[in-house]
């Protein structure tokens, strides 16, 4: 646990989109939440009003760009503003889950790199620091020229299964090349080996092809991603795994978006258990007994506090 703090110039705000989270890091660092109001006129327009001085403070902002996001971008905009407005010594941004980060790179031609975009606006409304978690693309920190604390899930995700009795071998299995990173990461934790799946479209509008490297035969298979959106990739990965001779599948992420039909194929898929962090507040309806949360207020605590006291933050990226 992070040691409590007690300097009246740390001011913990939070927005809409987690106040939960918020209220947890807040408790986790001994501070009371910051005072403020985020109301909407008639025609939707966004007002926020900090109801206590923040003259000469370093303000931490907690507030996911998740679902609406373009709501809570501009919520987040609009605050810097007024705490730049109000004097506070340093606005420092802590954004759980950074909204757009998979639109980092021009895929076709006319594309935005939309990523870059939402850096630029947060720098140029004000902000002087980012601490986020598990950016889709890591290069995204180089997109900003503030500085920016990139913290990772898999320690988490890795401590709860350490913790779990399974009955059988376990293999550490990526649903992607790209993720392979990542994969290993949590391997090394567990003392696993990986496998990863190989997947292809021969052509449009029909099923992909799996193909999976590594031995998954007999074993209790960890899917492992950093995002869960409409749960497609992780759930025709998980179906093949259990196809191909895996004993049970779990699966992991550390920003459940979860999104559209996404639930509804968890449910009917052969994952037994699918672990996440809160970096985004789930609804009633997202919740479900194969569904575990775990809480990522401690980090990201600890986080602000050695910001705060000029401390090294570069242990916690681990």
């Amino acid at each position: 646990m992070p040691v409590k703090n007690l300097d009246p110039n740390l001011k913990v705000f939070s927005l809409n989109s987690n106040p939960a989270l918020a209220q947890e890091i807040a408790d986790s660092i001994g501070v009371e939440l910051g005072k403020c109001s985020v109301t909407r006129f008639s025609d939707g327009e966004i007002q926020i009003n900090i109801e206590e001085s923040i003259r000469g403070c370093d303000v931490y902002v907690i507030q996911s760009t998740s679902a609406p996001v373009n709501e809570h971008i501009m919520e987040l905009l609009i605050m810097i503003d007024a705490l730049k407005r109000a004097s506070a010594k340093t606005i420092n941004l802590v954004i759980p889950y950074y909204g757009y980060a998979r639109q980092d790179r021009k895929a076709r031609a006319r594309e935005p790199i939309t990523a870059k975009l939402v850096a630029n606006l947060l720098e140029t409304a004000g902000a002087t620091r980012v601490i986020t978690l598990d950016l889709h693309a890591p290069q995204i920190q180089g997109f900003f020229d503030i500085p920016i604390d990139h913290l990772m899930g898999v320690p988490i995700l890795g401590n709860y299964f350490s913790q779990r009795e399974f009955d059988g071998e376990l293999v550490i299995v990526s649903p992607d090349h790209g993720g392979v990173t990542r994969a290993r990461k949590l391997a090394e934790r567990l003392k696993a080996p990986i496998a990863i799946i190989d997947k292809r479209r021969p052509k449009p509008n029909v099923a992909e092809v799996m193909n999976i490297v590594g031995n998954i035969e007999g074993k209790i298979a960890i899917l492992i991603d950093d995002i869960i959106d409409t749960a497609g990739t992780i759930t025709l990965g998980a179906n093949a795994l259990a196809e191909n001779g895996a004993k049970e599948v779990y699966a992991c992420c550390t920003h459940p978006v979860l999104s559209g039909p996404a639930m509804e194929r968890i449910n009917n898929s052969k994952i037994k258990e699918l672990v996440v962090t809160n970096s985004i507040e789930l609804g009633e309806k997202k919740l479900s007994a194969n569904v575990i949360q775990l809480s990522v207020a401690d980090l990201l605590g600890e986080a602000i506090l050695r910001v705060h006291q000029d401390q090294s933050v570069s242990f916690l990226f681990d």
